[in-house]
């Protein structure tokens, strides 16, 4: 406290703010019932075909990256955006749309001429597009290994791979002569 301080009443120590509440990160088994909520929507008959089809792509690509994380670095962007997906986008885009009245949100242009319907389209498709994306890449960590496996074997092992031929002949315009299909 210093003499100023002392004068005008004021405390040394400035007033604790306390720290803003965080919310603690989904647990496997907040995603999986994210995604459970989303599957029984999709299975209600509630929502339309091009949107049962497209968010059950959206979940089936979640549901097979979810183990799979770990190769995308916990923390990153992507393991990121696959929690986030299952847990708020996919519930949110399909439950704004849910809110609107069925007449209105499959027919009436609100955005560039779009319905609601078909911005959910666009917006699911944004996400599976983003979740095939991601996929992939948790998948290459493991193919890059194979790869990098397979040449040391060759380097150290030195056999030649067979190649096999799976070309096709090229078509010709005679048909096979007879004689040649028989069997001796």
């Amino acid at each position: 406290m210093g003499f100023w301080d002392w004068l005008t009443g004021r405390d040394a120590a400035p007033p604790l703010v306390p720290e803003p509440e965080v919310d603690p990160a989904p647990t496997e088994a907040d995603i999986m019932a994210s995604l459970a909520g989303v599957e029984q929507l999709i299975a209600s008959g509630t929502l339309p075909a091009v949107v049962r089809s497209r968010a059950g792509k959206v979940t089936q690509l979640v549901r097979r990256t979810l183990p799979r994380l770990d190769s995308l670095g916990l923390g990153s962007y992507d393991s990121y955006s696959v929690v986030a997906t299952a847990t708020d986008y996919l519930p949110e885009a399909i439950g704004a749309y849910l809110r609107l009245p069925r007449d209105w949100a499959d027919s009436r242009p609100v955005e560039n001429g779009k319905t609601p319907l078909l911005l959910l389209v666009d917006q699911l498709d944004l996400l599976g597009a983003t979740m095939e994306k991601i996929y992939d890449a948790a998948n290459s960590t493991d193919a890059a290994a194979l790869i990098t496996h397979g040449r040391f074997l060759q380097e150290r092992f030195g056999h030649p791979t067979a190649a096999v031929d799976l070309t096709m002949p090229p078509p010709t315009d005679q048909p096979p002569d007879p004689l040649s299909l028989e069997r001796p």
